[in-house]
């Protein structure tokens, strides 16, 4: 019986003709907007597990909005859990996520999609049960984008700026290649890293592999599942159900 390495999956996803979802299942982002006056809507949960035991969310709710040509608004609200190995589970509301993505450059044939996409982490999560950072955080990235028939590869460079006794501000790096196989489904891979958030963490560099397959125009299934290269991640990953509409659907 064949044996699905890795390597071998990654080959796969190369090979097979494959619809091209951006952002999530991905950690890594892209520049495109959601389209002007349509809605996108996620019931997803992501899971992390370390040497020192499982964190997450379970769930965690997104929608994303067209307020403009070519800008989005984002909003992410979860209720996370921290499962330390040998300690008890704590759950409740995590750290919120608001943001504006601005898709400032329109993809040509010879040039990419370009776009940012600062976002505040609000300390809404309690940072004594390890639910919450305890302090307001900024994420400012920027991400590019090429199309090139049934391939979409996307990714970029952001910076976070983390204040807090102990923590430090980091960098993220991330790029992922996706194609399109059929009409309702995806397949991808991004490989990620971010160097380290507190006094005494490791850069932590991931890859993932991720699908996205499509019910129908309006519903979609997400999934992505990885580990770590090195740092301190040993596993992680991410489900969703997506809900798309606007005007003209």
């Amino acid at each position: 019986m064949a044996i699905l390495t890795p390597r071998f999956i990654f080959l796969a996803i190369l090979l097979l003709p494959m619809s091209l979802p951006a952002g999530p299942p991905y950690a890594t982002d892209d520049p495109e907007a959601v389209q002007f006056r349509h809605w996108e809507f996620y019931l997803a949960s992501q899971h992390r597990r370390t040497a020192s035991g499982w964190s997450g969310t379970a769930p965690h709710f997104e929608v994303n909005y067209g307020i403009l040509k070519n800008i989005q608004l984002h909003i992410i609200v979860p209720l996370a859990y921290d499962a330390p190995r040998g300690r008890k589970m704590q759950y409740g509301a995590g750290d919120g996520e608001i943001g504006l993505k601005y898709e400032f450059v329109s993809e040509s044939s010879g040039r990419p999609m370009i776009g940012i996409f600062p976002m505040l982490e609000v300390p809404t999560g309690d940072r004594d049960r390890n639910l919450g950072n305890g302090k307001l955080q900024v994420f400012l990235p920027l991400w590019l984008q090429k199309k090139f028939g049934s391939w979409c590869t996307y990714g970029g460079v952001g910076y976070l700026i983390n204040p807090g006794t102990g923590n430090r501000n980091s960098w993220y790096w991330g790029w992922q290649l996706q194609r399109q196989f059929g009409g309702n489904l995806s397949l991808g891979a991004e490989v990620f890293l971010r160097t380290a958030m507190t006094a005494g963490e490791e850069t932590d560099t991931n890859f993932n592999f991720g699908a996205t397959y499509d019910i129908d125009s309006r519903q979609h299934l997400l999934v992505s599942a990885g580990r770590s290269i090195s740092g301190p991640s040993g596993f992680q990953c991410y489900f969703a159900y997506q809900l798309t509409w606007g005007p003209g659907e």
